[in-house]
């Protein structure tokens, strides 16, 4: 089992900066985590204060996702308790021995049950914390190079005592164009995005608009993750985003649900909810409206759009000969 941590410990400024730099974070975002100053980040990274506050050292640990040991400077280590407090005298070998061996052990049964039930306690009131969080990601069946695409994550999270960081992973060499709300830290090269929900702050979704890849290779899978990173109990937590997590590269519109090359009624109306959900991002309603009109459309690959057009009919069959 791990030791705590004392109340101060030392930091690793250069760790702290290289690690920051690595994952592409600005100051601004790891102060808002943490809850300071950029002026004190900047003098975390520069050993100006190389002493700080544990629960200060834990939420920088949580902005820049990696354990707290990470950032600590070598032989940073827990304050020893003290050796003499609990000695327990020699006794001489004889009638003692029995009743002295059974008082250790009694008190080491006894320890052990006090460890197990906080232990499991603990544990309970994470998980009764982490019920109150939760998301869920909505993404189109398909999507065609190089167009746009609408991503939308619906939110459930109580936070009236405590804020949390929503983290998103998309495909490598997409990019993120637009968001509502903006992210709190993007990375495109990567495929990362964070934002930072503040306690009372109510946001029933996140969305955002991605651009895929001019070369990715059509009839391949597309991949997402996410998670909610949260510290109900002092200790950073994680909650896996659920809903959709994979969609197909295809030439077909995002709209076109079943990829029929036809927009119906049915997708129509999805559609419409869709962009009721991505206000704050500007989507293209008016060429779903003329594919809607057209009955249907192909793709043009050398312009990269979709272009309305009424689907040919089928071939009549050849009337019956007496």
């Amino acid at each position: 089992m791990k030791q705590p941590l004392p109340p101060m410990v030392n930091l690793d400024s250069d760790a702290i900066r290289r690690i920051r730099e690595e994952k592409r974070l600005t100051q601004l975002y790891v102060a808002k985590v943490v809850g300071v100053t950029t002026d004190t980040v900047s003098r975390w990274e520069n050993n100006r204060y190389p002493s700080i506050k544990r629960e200060n050292a834990l939420r920088l640990a949580e902005a820049l996702e990696i354990p707290v040991g990470d950032i600590l400077e070598k032989g940073t280590a827990p304050t020893a308790p003290d050796q003499g407090a609990d000695v327990v005298p020699e006794e001489p070998a004889g009638e003692k021995g029995s009743p002295l061996l059974r008082r250790i052990v009694a008190l080491v049964f006894f320890a052990f049950v006090a460890v197990a039930v906080t232990v499991f306690f603990w544990g309970r009131q994470d998980e009764l914390a982490l019920d109150r969080f939760s998301a869920q990601r909505l993404l189109p069946n398909y999507a065609a190079p190089e167009t746009v695409i609408p991503v939308r994550i619906r939110l459930m999270a109580d936070t009236t005592a405590k804020g949390f960081i929503l983290r998103e992973h998309f495909p490598r060499g997409w990019k993120m164009v637009e968001a509502s709300p903006p992210p709190s830290s993007l990375d495109n090269e990567a495929g990362v995005a964070r934002w930072i929900i503040k306690p009372g702050e109510e946001r029933p979704r996140v969305v955002y608009r991605l651009k895929v890849d001019a070369t990715a290779d059509v009839g391949s899978q597309a991949r997402f993750s996410g998670e909610i990173v949260v510290s109900p109990t002092g200790r950073s937590l994680s909650v896996p985003t659920n809903g959709d997590k994979v969609l197909k590269v295809a030439p077909i519109i995002w709209a076109d649900l079943d990829g029929d090359g036809v927009i119906d009624d049915g997708e129509m109306l999805e559609a419409s909810d869709t962009y009721d959900e991505m206000r704050g991002v500007h989507m293209d309603w008016d060429i779903l409206e003329k594919i809607w009109d057209a009955g249907g459309y192909r793709w043009d690959a050398e312009e990269v759009r979709f272009i309305p057009e009424r689907p040919a009919a089928p071939n009549a069959s050849s009337p019956l000969t007496p």
